[in-house]
């Protein structure tokens, strides 16, 4: 039998208890996952190996980038850097954390997109018409000493594992910026000057088994509001990029990071380099698990192309410079959507 909403707003605690998913989760039928007709080979999007970055085999490496972030706007990452312990203990204490009684999760529940620290369901609960399968925890993290305190006291050990996680995170974050910048033919620190005094998120999803996941998703097709965003993800497959009019599923790697160029890139690449469509499905009898960290620009910062990008009519600047605050105001005045937010900021052509 569907269930009426249960009382509480979380999915994770009704979800176990219903054959079939309430009609609030149900998408129309032209907007349903179409699971079979998913692409599912092994090697979707390209796996890059980070140990030689600083070392003789830079040129290729940044090579590499450059093909992934023109040609899927997704990459993987291994020798990535960030100590495998460090991300065995943010799995397991994010997976904790779920695991809590209600009330403990609710504690930190709103549906304010502006609180720095919330628990939530779905993507933006005051938008979204049809709900999606999934609850979260989203905290600001950098500076962590600015933000610490707020993040949740238990489990005991969240704050510390969270704190070395968005660190060590960053610090990869920042070679990647580097890189991508080196393979656009700009200085290396260009992004992450444009990035003004930079801003750092993280998402901890938590998807539940879902008893009919073909009529609903984790999250819809979206494209990400970042510079790039960088995904830690358990070994449950869920996540699918949308290439070549189709989408792909994407596998996970043990001890591997996904990639993905955001939204801020792509203005700042004039387009070279693109944000691409994905989504996270869901499955009927596993629990998913999957955190990703968003790396912005501050919101004092500005954004436009690269004037080394524009080259008069040969290549037009596609955006005009914006005030990112602008941008960000726009992406959480509305639920999420496959039409990027991008569009209100294209430089005119007449």
């Amino acid at each position: 039998m569907a269930a009426p909403l249960a009382s509480n707003p979380l999915v994770s605690d009704f979800a176990s208890s219903v054959n079939h998913i309430p009609s609030t989760y149900v998408r129309p039928i032209s907007d349903r996952p179409k699971l079979s007709q998913v692409e599912t080979s092994s090697d979707t999007i390209p796996l890059i190996d980070l140990r030689d970055l600083h070392g003789p085999n830079r040129v290729e490496i940044i090579r590499q980038i450059a093909y992934a972030c023109s040609t899927y706007g997704f990459f993987q990452i291994k020798n990535h850097g960030v100590p495998e312990s460090t991300v065995d203990k943010m799995l397991a204490v994010a997976r904790e954390f779920f695991h809590q009684p209600e009330s403990e999760r609710m504690k930190y529940y709103s549906a304010d997109s502006t609180k720095t620290t919330r628990v939530s369901t779905s993507f933006n609960v005051s938008a979204d018409k049809i709900l999606n399968w999934r609850d979260y925890l989203r905290l600001h993290c950098f500076p962590v000493k600015d933000f610490i305190d707020e993040w949740p006291e238990n489990p005991v050990s969240f704050k510390e594992i969270t704190a070395e996680y968005a660190t060590s995170v960053r610090a990869l974050v920042l070679r990647l910026l580097e890189a991508i910048s080196e393979s656009l033919g700009l200085e290396r620190d260009h992004i992450s000057n444009r990035l003004g005094t930079h801003a750092q998120h993280m998402a901890f999803n938590y998807y539940p088994p879902c008893p009919e996941p073909e009529l609903t998703y984790g999250l819809p097709g979206h494209k990400d509001p970042t510079a790039i965003t960088v995904l830690l993800q358990d070994q449950v497959s869920g996540l699918q990029v949308f290439k070549d009019d189709k989408w792909v599923a994407v596998y996970p790697i043990p001890n591997t990071f996904t990639v993905n160029i955001g939204d801020q890139v792509q203005v700042i690449s004039n387009e070279k380099y693109k944000s691409v469509l994905h989504r996270a499905v869901v499955n009927t009898d596993k629990e998913r698990l999957s955190i990703p960290t968003f790396y912005f620009p501050s919101t004092d910062a500005v954004i436009g192309p690269a004037q080394e990008l524009i080259n008069g009519q040969a290549s037009p600047a596609v955006y005009k410079s914006f005030p990112f605050v602008e941008y960000w105001d726009k992406f959480w005045d509305r639920s999420l959507a496959t039409a990027s937010c991008l569009d209100a900021f294209k430089a005119s052509t007449t």
